[in-house]
């Protein structure tokens, strides 16, 4: 499978692909078992600034009619001249949010289970090296396929975290599913370092620590860094993160200042710093 067909300009400074579609099915089962055992309390509790815990599900049920083409009372976004893609997606994601504050838990719950379904059969049936969606912190556009299901992926697993935190019970620890996040948030590492110079071979390496870490190291190119080149010899900066701090830096859960707090550096540490500019939510 070659990121490179159908369509997608060479991607290969993003990396091996990844595949997340055998994951979806366990996180909405997750999801699921989650928002049935919270009581009626813990709908109200905050989950993300300006959101509740409702609103939250109410959101994520918007992620999954989104991917399905919309159909609540003809609900069909469009952007407004001059609007940037922020701004659409997050008046969008409130107008949403909006249309569905009457809906009961028992609603949403059942609305999900059957929206997350069909977008697993949709993603099951995708092609990973076609065309997909652009992926605005990964600098890709059009993605391949691969970044955009697994963007998504990401997207649904950080919600439900918000919504395990916010009832306090704290990030699920799941191996396989926290890797293929974090795998994927890395992705963001060559377009979060485009503005930062350094002489071509140049490397720095982003370590995550625990059984759902991993290594990663991007590489100065010409033109631009890259996931894909070697990564031989030592690199001139290296970070070593926790996963709970990465994961939560990533989706700006935490800001940069506090991560580097946290990171053990080694080497160049204006390198290592702009390595902990990353983001990988549009933000």
């Amino acid at each position: 499978m070659s990121p490179q067909t159908n369509g997608v300009s060479d991607a290969s400074w993003l990396g091996t692909p990844i595949d997340a579609r055998p994951l979806f099915g366990p996180e909405l089962a997750s999801l699921l078992d989650l928002l049935r055992a919270l009581p009626a309390t813990e709908w109200n509790e905050l989950a993300v600034p300006g959101w509740s815990v409702h609103d939250l599900a109410a959101h994520i049920l918007g992620d999954y009619r989104g991917r399905l083409g919309w159909s609540t009372n003809g609900f069909r976004p469009a952007s407004a001249p001059g609007e940037t893609l922020e701004a659409f997606i997050h008046r969008v994601n409130q107008d949403w949010i909006d249309l569905h504050t009457g809906h009961s838990p028992v609603e949403l719950i059942d609305a999900l289970e059957l929206a997350g379904t069909q977008v697993n059969r949709q993603f099951e049936a995708a092609g990973l090296g076609t065309a997909g969606l652009a992926v605005s912190w990964a600098g890709a556009d059009p993605a391949p396929t691969w970044l955009d299901i697994a963007r998504e992926f990401t997207e649904y697993w950080t919600h439900r975290q918000q919504i395990r935190r916010a009832t306090g019970r704290g990030t699920d620890p799941e191996p396989r599913a926290l890797a293929t996040v974090l795998d994927t948030f890395m992705r963001a590492l060559p377009h979060t370092m485009r503005g930062t110079s350094a002489a071509v071979g140049t490397k720095v390496q982003m370590d995550i620590s625990g059984p759902a870490g991993g290594t990663w190291t991007v590489t100065a190119m010409k033109g631009r860094w890259s996931l894909a080149a070697a990564p031989n010899g030592q690199p001139t900066a290296s970070v070593t993160l926790d996963s709970e701090t990465a994961w939560r830096l990533c989706t700006r859960s935490i800001e940069p200042s506090t991560a580097l707090t946290r990171a053990h550096i080694r080497g160049d540490r204006q390198l290592a710093e702009a390595a902990c500019q990353i983001v990988s939510i549009v933000y």
